[in-house]
């Protein structure tokens, strides 16, 4: 017997990572040559720029969105989210995202799926200027159905030890900025799939909240990915705080970047609620808290910002591409009774 009767294809295998060499030398950075195929890959720090810093890792997935994108058959914008979901959270922290690599596992490999979602790693390796170093492709049979795949991602970013954001860096009367999402993002997913079951709508079917598209090529708008700009925003000064609003949405991610003694006024009717979102809560007849608890609602990231800072940060993500409005400011916690006061909705 060989390893291919047991459902293992080692050449498959490897000529997927003669296809995806080149997308990983086009994300090739300073202090990284990009390279595939060592048992490890190295990254200079000092060929960086970098003098005294500090690493900042993370890793994530994509979640039950993955089942979109494998029964719509479109596979080339997961791998964005993938990226999208590890960076964003590394910059938070005023970390420079520096290398990703990527884990996918499969039941049988199809090399012009992998091939795809590979793609889209690489696209978002380069809009966050990230060296993809390396990954894993994990061919397991019995593991997964036919057609099915899992991706993770890890990423390594750095900051200088003094430009580091952290939660005592944030004060009272900060302004609170937000950034605009692309649409679910990649969290809430379980709750999108349940309200279109209820619904009885296939991911092939028209897209009731936008025109042109079916429900599965509305759903796989990749991930916004904020480096560059919250990067420029961070360089323009008097950012305090930056929170990627990920699973848990409003309520169990702002806390993470306060002190025990702050907390967040929030005006729920400061931005513009994007089309699907409108569509989920009335179709699940989700209540604002329960959306607001789950998904981004339409803002991405938010900013707290020093006063005297917002006009030069509100310009620096404005020329970034961002669509930016202000969302409320910093507050005593004991005065807003909670870490998390949406105004209008609690």
């Amino acid at each position: 017997m060989t390893y291919a009767d047991s459902g293992v294809d080692i050449d498959a295998g490897n000529r997927l990572v003669d296809r995806i060499k080149p997308l990983a030398k086009a994300t090739a950075r300073a202090g990284s040559d990009a390279g595939l195929g060592g048992f490890g890959a190295f990254f200079d720090l000092k060929g960086a720029g970098f003098k005294d810093p500090l690493l900042v890792s993370g890793t994530d997935g994509v979640g039950t969105k993955l089942k979109i994108a494998i029964d719509s058959d479109i596979h080339h914008t997961v791998g964005i989210d993938l990226v999208a979901m590890c960076v964003n959270d590394l910059v938070v922290q005023g970390a420079q995202p520096l290398f990703f690599l990527d884990y996918f596992a499969c039941g049988c490999l199809s090399v012009d799926v992998a091939e795809q979602v590979v793609k889209g790693i690489a696209d978002g390796c380069i809009q966050a200027d990230c060296a993809l170093v390396g990954g894993e492709t994990a061919e397991m049979p019995g593991m997964y159905g036919d057609g099915d795949y899992d991706l993770a991602g890890f990423a390594v970013g750095a900051v200088e030890r003094d430009a580091v954001l952290s939660a005592d860096k944030v004060a009272e009367g900060d302004v609170l900025v937000g950034m605009s999402s692309s649409g679910v993002h990649s969290n809430g997913f379980s709750l999108v799939r349940r309200v279109l079951s209820l619904e009885g709508l296939g991911f092939d079917a028209p897209c009731p909240w936008e025109d042109g598209k079916t429900v599965g090529e509305a759903l796989l708008v990749p991930t916004k990915i904020y480096v560059q700009s919250a990067l420029a925003a961070i360089a323009a000064g008097g950012v305090h705080g930056i929170c990627h609003i990920t699973g848990g949405g409003f309520y169990e991610n702002l806390p993470r970047i306060l002190p025990d003694t702050l907390g967040c006024r929030i005006d729920g009717a400061s931005w513009p609620k994007l089309p699907v979102f409108t569509w989920l809560a009335d179709a699940g007849g989700i209540t604002p808290h329960e959306m607001l608890r789950t998904f981004n609602c339409g803002v991405g990231m938010v900013m707290a910002v020093a006063p005297d800072s917002v006009e030069a940060v509100c310009k620096a993500l404005s020329d970034a591409g961002e669509t930016v409005t202000v969302i409320g400011e910093i507050e005593s916690r004991d005065t807003l009774g909670r870490p998390v006061l949406v105004d209008g909705i609690d």
